[in-house]
This record gives C-alpha cells, sequence and structure tokens, in this order.
C-alpha cells in the first residue's frame, strides 16, 4: 500500500474498466500512450481524465497555479514544464481537434504524476524510524497516482488542496508564504537585549523597536506598538502581552531567516505525513495533540500526554494491529528502581500497590513472591526485576491500549490521570501516548465500542482493518492567522 495515494471514495462511479475507447479522443490517448500511463489508460476505456467537453477542463488551472508555487516545496517549476503545458491547453482550446486534446490530456497526465512524487519525497536525513513496510515512504506508481486523482469527487478540488499530501504540510506551506510576506522584510535592526521595554516609554531603544517592526519613526511605545508587538508575540508562540521583554526581543533578533529555516524543517517533518485520503492518526510530540483522518476528512482531535524531555516520545511510524482491554502495565525497571522499590523497603507491600513481580519478560512469567527479591539491590540498581501493575481503575494504562508493535514499547492508552490533560505543556509520560479519550478512539478504529468478554486480563482484540500511526514533532504549526513557533522542547530543531 502506498499512503500518499491511497485512493479516495469517489461521490460518483468510475469509468468501467471494460468500456470501448471512445470516438475521437479516446483513439488518440489509446495511440499515443505507453508505459505505465498505458495501464491507467487502458483500464478506464482510454476515457481522458482532463478533456472535458472538447476542451481541457479547469483542473489543468489548478495543476498550472500548483506547480508555479512548487518553489514553495522546494522544486523547481520549470521541471514540470509549464510553458508547454499551457501552449498545449491553448492550442487545444483554440483548435479542439482529438490528437491536439489527447497530446495536452497526456502532458498533463506526466506532469501531475511527476509532481506527486516530487511532493512526497522526503528530504534526506529526516529521522523518521519505520516499523512496518506499509508506512515506508517510496515513490508510488504513475497509474496508482492517476487512478487515485480520477476517483477523487472533484479532480480541481484534489488538486487545489494537493490532496496527496498531508493537511499539515499544506498548511504549514501556506503559512510559510504569510510568515515571510508578514515578518520577511522587515528591517534587519537589532534591538537592545538588556532593556524591558513597556508601554508607555520613551527612548532610543523604543525608535529601534518600532523600525523593527515597521511602525512609522517616533520614540513612543504607543498602541499602535502595542498591538504590532502583540502579533509578533502571537506569530512567535509567545505570551501576547505587548511587552518587549527578554523572550520577545530575542524573537525579534533571530530575524526572520532563523523561523524560515524553522518553518522549512517542519515542513519536511510535515512532508512525512499522509494525505487525508488515508485513514491514519497523528500524533504531534511538539503539541501534545492527536488527530484522526479519513476518506479526505479530519475526523477528530484531541489532547495527549507525551514524553518529557528526559523520556522523549520518538519519531516513528507503524501499524496499529490491535487493542489490548483490561491490560497490565509493565513497570520500566528505572522506575521499579527509583519508585517501586523504595516503597517496597519501607514496608509497603506489592499486594497493596496492586503489583506483581515476575520472574523474566516472557509472555508466560511466573509470579515471584515479594520475599524473592533482593530489594536493597535493586532499589541500588545492581538488580532488575520485571514489576508489572495489575488491571483495574487505577491501572497507568486506564481501560485500553493500542498497540503497533516495536521494540521501545511505545503505545497509545488510557489513563487514569485526567488532570493532566487541564496543563497546558503535557509532556510528563516516560514516552508513551496517553489519550484524553481512548473510548472515542476505540470506537473510531473498530466502527463501535470494543467491549470486554468477562473480567480476565490483557484482552487482545485485533481492529478490523490495521491503522496507520505517525509519531511526529511540530514546532511550528498552522493557525487560524497564519503560524505558531512552539517551544523546541526535545531540542531537535537543531536551528
Amino acid at each position: 500500500m502506498t499512503l500518499a495515494c491511497a485512493t479516495p471514495v469517489a461521490a460518483q462511479s468510475p469509468v468501467d474498466p471494460v468500456q470501448a475507447a471512445q470516438p475521437g479522443v479516446g483513439v488518440e490517448i489509446r495511440g499515443a500512450v505507453s508505459g505505465k500511463y498505458k495501464d491507467f489508460y487502458a483500464r478506464r476505456g482510454y476515457w481522458p481524465l482532463w478533456v472535458e467537453k472538447d476542451r481541457i477542463g479547469p483542473q489543468a488551472d489548478a495543476l498550472l497555479a500548483l506547480i508555479a508555487d512548487s518553489e514553495l516545496d522546494g522544486l523547481r517549476p520549470r521541471a514540470y514544464g509549464a510553458r508547454d503545458l499551457q501552449k498545449l491547453i491553448d492550442a487545444a482550446d483554440n483548435s479542439p481537434n482529438p490528437k491536439v486534446l489527447a497530446r495536452a490530456e497526456l502532458a498533463l497526465s506526466k506532469a501531475l504524476a511527476d509532481l506527486v512524487v516530487d511532493m512526497r519525497r522526503p528530504a534526506r536525513g529526516m529521522a523518521m524510524r519505520y516499523l512496518d513496510p506499509e508506512v515506508e515512504p517510496r515513490d508510488p506508481d504513475p497509474s496508482d497516482i492517476l487512478r487515485t486523482a480520477a476517483l477523487a469527487p472533484s479532480l480541481k478540488d484534489y488538486i487545489q488542496t494537493a490532496g496527496w499530501m498531508s493537511p499539515f504540510y499544506m498548511q504549514l506551506r501556506k503559512a510559510r508564504a504569510i510568515y515571510l510576506d508578514t515578518w520577511g522584510d522587515l528591517p534587519a535592526i537589532t534591538v537592545p537585549a538588556d532593556v524591558k521595554l513597556r508601554p508607555g516609554g520613551k527612548s532610543p531603544d523604543i525608535a529601534r523597536l518600532r523600525q523593527r517592526l515597521g511602525l512609522s519613526d517616533g520614540t513612543a511605545y504607543d498602541k499602535a506598538l502595542v498591538e504590532r508587538v502583540r502579533v509578533f508575540q502571537r506569530d512567535h508562540g509567545l505570551k501576547p502581552d505587548g511587552v518587549a521583554g527578554t523572550m520577545t526581543v530575542a524573537a525579534l533578533n533571530r530575524g526572520p531567516r532563523y523561523y524560515d529555516r524553522l518553518l522549512a524543517l517542519n515542513l519536511e517533518r510535515a512532508r512525512l505525513l499522509p494525505g487525508p485520503w488515508t485513514r491514519h492518526v497523528v500524533v504531534d510530540a511538539a503539541s501534545a495533540r492527536l488527530w484522526y483522518y479519513n476518506k479526505g476528512a479530519l475526523d477528530g482531535t484531541m489532547k495527549v500526554v507525551v514524553g518529557t524531555e528526559q523520556t522523549q516520545t520518538p519519531l516513528m511510524a507503524g501499524m496499529i494491529r490491535y487493542a489490548t482491554l483490561n491490560p497490565y502495565w509493565n513497570i520500566p525497571p528505572d522506575l521499579v528502581q527509583r519508585n517501586v522499590a523504595p516503597k517496597i523497603l519501607r514496608g509497603a507491600s506489592l499486594k497493596s500497590l496492586n503489583y506483581e513481580a515476575l520472574a523474566d519478560w516472557s509472555a508466560d512469567a511466573a509470579p515471584l513472591p515479594q520475599s524473592a527479591v533482593d530489594w536493597d539491590a535493586v532499589a541500588a540498581g545492581r538488580r532488575e526485576v520485571r514489576v508489572r501493575q495489575l488491571p483495574g481503575a487505577g491501572n497507568a494504562m486506564g481501560r485500553v491500549k493500542f498497540m503497533f508493535p516495536n521494540d521501545l514499547g511505545i503505545y497509545l492508552h488510557d489513563t487514569p490521570q485526567r488532570d493532566l490533560f487541564a496543563k497546558a505543556d503535557r509532556h510528563f509520560s516516560n514516552g508513551c501516548v496517553r489519550l484524553e479519550d481512548a473510548q472515542r478512539l476505540g470506537r473510531w478504529f473498530f466502527g463501535k465500542a470494543p467491549t470486554l468478554d468477562g473480567d480476565a486480563p490483557e484482552q487482545h482484540q485485533p481492529l478490523p482493518q490495521p491503522v496507520p500511526v505517525f509519531l511526529t514533532y511540530l514546532t511550528a504549526v498552522p493557525t487560524a492567522q497564519g503560524v505558531q513557533f512552539l517551544p523546541d522542547v526535545y531540542g531537535r530543531d537543531g536551528i
């Protein structure tokens, strides 16, 4: 499965693949098409994708507009022959004979396929770990690209929105252009960093601040400057209080090139995500939020709790294959050393903590009596012992966890710690992803709420169809106003 080109559900039935070639244009297409493009056209009876009523349709204009802006994708517009395409379109419109229409038809299909492949291709060095072959990036086949496009309810809309790309990518792409238009051409003036500039003041330093933000000359920190500072703060992930404090001045002095590089980095991270026609889940560890998509649309979003700076949620992608109801929690050995062993040494029992010790890490490990463990050695780090929390209302996994098998023990799970979702900064976990509403996500995965069969622990239920999940890290996120920059909690940006 090529995630970038997952097939949309069309609003109308596709062309009958055994339909005979249509007179005129279809005959010319059959005579001229070759290679993998022939696979696409043959299956639809050589019916054109771009020709409507003996003219090239408006979807061609959408493609030319996307090509013209492809520098935003790090591409060269000239590589897709936009001028030649326009000449072919003009010739077809001026003299709509079948041969000319077919020539424009095939050129447009090739340009679309080439553009999709290039837009989807990841940059070198992007540190995403792929757990399953289904999620690994690869160049899609031209026939698959065109077949997906042909099944879109509106080819024009599909191209205008670049439906093969993640909505995060396209929103950031637009936000980058808005950001550069808003902040990119302002004077490169350094604002003194050792003075806090406040509304109501007057000084030469305030004059420099006004110049830096593109306002009229003057020395007063007036209402216009307060509002301009607030807008700058909002766009750069700072508290919009209108006061040019240390963090605001530091952001101003970094300059737009710094933030453009940051936007470019986050665009490359977003490029790794599927388009919305692929049923999938995205978890962003920077903003601590989750989204899930299907059939070209966002189906829902929720808050999550992710790893701390020390126990980071990794960049990885895999297939969620099953849910585990009534789960155990296998406590990480470092937490057993730091938290569990000291409690035992102070007189607590494993039973009172709702824990049990096990002889090893196998699936059918035998329980160990508490007395059989050298808890002093565990607390000192000289010995490891497997300890797990038994299922129940207080279990750290909550009632369910969603599994995409990996050797790091990372998964999505329910949690009894509801208070953490009220916090703005939700970096508290040991790397796993705690869900604000695990039951809602479960209904989305299964089409109904997964239910327990009795009270047995660790009940595994396979998903009706495995769902891709992408754990990413976006420190620049699109907003209704443009873009917001988030703290680099994990220190991964390296800008």
